[in-house]
């Protein structure tokens, strides 16, 4: 599917209030962002917006809260964004956080409290995307993550809104269409992490599509499932799915070898999720490590995106190996499989 978007900056913005929808699901303990990569992926966007004179409301999410939950409150984003703001344009006021009743606007940036306090917004709710719509004359989205997903800020207010794609948006349609249309071959897709749900179903499009196709993580204990995909007929991929060790928080290491010497031999590689327990300090997983480095390493372009990868790449200083760091995991694979994105299909000139 190749997207022909709107782009923010054919918009006309100058003293109108404009709703920005980005990516703010990002680890946060104890009040503090731990990991702020998401949030500068957006951060031009903003800086575009506020240069051409723009009032903007920012609308995020964080987290899956079951109602209100203060644990989940947008607060510390706010304080990065302050952080950030008055390095780089001095001027701008305090952001006011707020939810939708009694709400008072800030002269410059405005955030409203995490959007999925609120149960109407993945249900899409025609009404509750209007009301989202009136708080602004034009919509922007620059939440990539979020593009696979028809809720009321991704997708409902683009029926009452004049609606753009923002910069990070367009450089993510970008790479990911190029790698779609043309890539260098052999080209090899990773799958890991858990999520069996909504990456098992990929796994066969994926197949349609790439040379290799190797999947580890907690997905691989679906391996019946996986020979089933396997022997169709249909693929022309070469499918390699994992062993896990005896206590399954990690792929075999005979697996792991198998893993490298399929993807040294490819032009282009697509990551996303890690092949075993990634958040445990005291036993991180060994074979997610030396595929890391290997990846970093190898002159291949190489594309990662999720946010488990992404933070564990980090953290061990092998991102800077990657070609192309993508901001959605989920939302970069159904890209890839040719799947239509609700989110970005809403941008499209029509």
């Amino acid at each position: 599917m190749i997207y022909n978007l709107k782009s923010v900056r054919d918009a006309k913005m100058e003293n109108i209030n404009v709703l920005l929808r980005v990516d703010t699901d990002v680890p946060i303990l104890n009040a503090v962002v731990r990991d702020d990569s998401r949030l500068n992926a957006w951060l031009p966007t903003l800086q575009f917006l506020l240069e051409s004179g723009a009032k903007i409301i920012i609308v995020g999410h964080l987290g899956r809260p079951e109602g209100k939950d203060e644990n989940l409150t947008l607060l510390p984003i706010v304080n990065w964004l302050i952080q950030k703001l008055q390095i780089q344009n001095p001027n701008t006021n305090t952001i006011k956080i707020g939810e939708f009743d009694g709400w008072q606007l800030s002269d410059k940036i405005s955030l409203l409290e995490n959007i999925r306090f609120y149960p109407e917004e993945e249900i899409n709710d025609p009404d509750f995307a209007k009301k989202l719509a009136s708080l602004a004359q034009i919509f922007v989205n620059d939440a990539f993550a979020t593009a696979h997903r028809a809720h009321a800020s991704t997708e409902g207010v683009t029926h009452f809104l004049p609606s753009f794609a923002g910069l990070r948006i367009l450089e993510e349609v970008k790479v990911l269409s190029e790698i779609l249309e043309n890539p260098k071959r052999p080209l090899c897709v990773i799958i890991g992490g858990a999520k069996i749900e909504t990456k098992l179903p990929l796994v066969k499009k994926m197949c349609k599509f790439a040379d290799d196709v190797l999947v580890g993580g907690e997905i691989a204990e679906n391996n019946v499932i996986l020979a089933e995909v396997h022997r169709e007929k249909a693929l022309s991929c070469s499918l390699l799915v994992a062993d896990l060790n005896e206590v399954k928080t990690d792929i075999t290491q005979e697996s792991l070898q198998k893993f490298i010497q399929a993807a040294q031999q490819c032009q282009t590689i697509v990551w996303n999720g890690p092949m075993g327990l990634v958040p445990d300090p005291e036993n991180p997983s060994q074979s997610t490590f030396y595929l890391a480095k290997m990846l970093s390493e190898s002159n291949a372009y190489k594309v990662v995106g999720g946010g488990d990868t992404v933070g564990f790449l980090k953290e061990h200083n092998l991102l800077n190996g990657f070609s192309f760091v993508s901001t959605g995991g989920g939302a970069m694979l159904e890209f890839l499989s040719g799947e239509k994105l609700p989110g970005l299909v809403a941008l499209e000139i029509k």
